[in-house]
């Protein structure tokens, strides 16, 4: 994906140093004991956070934590319960009609009109921004060129592939040059080139000072591009800080993965001996431990098991924080 500006970029270290001057000042968004309640049911409960400008902000949760809720609070689609919500400086959601004007938006599903060309579906949803004709004609060539796009222009919506829709989708929510850029579950469905491809674009747009919003699944999505991270559970904040501080903090620095037919025999017996915590999942025990050599070294001696040692992860993290229970 090649870059949306229309300047020439400048040097890498200037832009930083004027995005870390920026955003140890500016908040984006701010949320404060966000509440909302279905029912008898309350899905978000007293969530509080702050996204600094230009940085990647990301939320995780398992199915049901709350993520798309608040989500939705923060744009003003839904009201709040409780709490209070600041987007690009408006009060959300008394002002979230003004606020929305200057976010983009990527969501779970493409909501992309079929009957239109690439180039009209930008057009069309300029036009909901006020964007004039000449600003748009200028915009579009540089968002396919972003996007992958740009042979693509007068291509049907029906002709193109999952992962070049999601691109289109993801281009859609820059024609406004959005000061916050919301992506809901960005890369779902999507096959790891297509997913390579999307995370390559957002790189490029943290690298020009661009600030996100980021909800997913893929925990080695979460740890590519986002800053700092929210692990949130049954709609509250159980951790928030950056992927590596958030490991180390939480989980054993190394892993040692056993499976095979003897691997539970295994774990009961010397799993649990050698390892500061051992988790047995379906066929294979997690053995999270401070010093893996023990491990490994009994490990060698044995032919019903075979093993994976590798640093501890995000995923990890995650297990750990929310459990690994199936959520609906």
């Amino acid at each position: 994906m090649a870059s949306p500006n229309v300047v020439t970029a400048t040097p890498v270290a200037a832009r930083a140093a004027a995005r870390a001057g920026a955003a140890n000042d500016e908040v984006v968004l701010r949320v404060e004991g966000l509440r909302k309640r279905y029912g008898d049911q309350e899905v978000v409960r007293g969530l509080s956070f702050a996204i600094r400008r230009g940085e990647c902000f990301g939320l995780l949760g398992p199915n049901g934590a709350g993520k798309t809720t608040t989500l939705r609070c923060c744009l003003g689609l839904i009201d709040p319960d409780g709490g209070a919500i600041e987007l690009v400086g408006e009060p959300v959601p008394q002002s979230a009609r003004r606020a929305r004007i200057r976010v983009g938006v990527v969501p779970q599903m493409d909501n992309l009109d079929p009957d239109f060309t690439v180039t009209e579906n930008l057009q069309i949803y300029g036009r909901y921004f006020g964007i004039d004709r000449a600003t748009l004609d200028a915009r579009i060539p540089r968002l396919l060129d972003f996007a992958g796009l740009a042979g693509k222009r007068d291509a049907g919506l029906r002709t193109l592939s999952g992962g070049m829709k999601r691109r289109l989708t993801l281009a859609r929510a820059l024609i406004n040059d959005p000061e916050l850029l919301i992506l809901d579950e960005p890369t779902t469905g999507l096959d790891p080139q297509a997913r390579h491809l999307i995370w390559d674009g957002l790189r490029q747009l943290l690298g020009d000072g661009k600030t996100i919003l980021l909800t997913t699944h893929f925990m080695d999505e979460a740890e590519r591009l986002a800053s700092r991270l929210a692990v949130i559970d049954h709609g509250t904040m159980i951790a928030c800080d950056t992927p590596r501080q958030l490991i180390a903090a939480h989980v054993e620095p190394e892993v040692v993965e056993v499976y095979g037919e003897d691997a539970k025999a295994w774990a009961e017996i010397h799993g649990r001996r050698l390892s500061n915590r051992l988790e047995i999942s379906g066929e294979t025990a997690f053995c999270y431990t401070s010093d893996a050599k023990p491990l490994l070294s009994d490990l060698a001696t044995r032919a019903g098991v075979r093993y994976l040692h590798r640093p501890a992860n995000l995923e990890d993290l995650f297990i750990k924080l929310t459990g690994r229970e199936l959520r609906d």
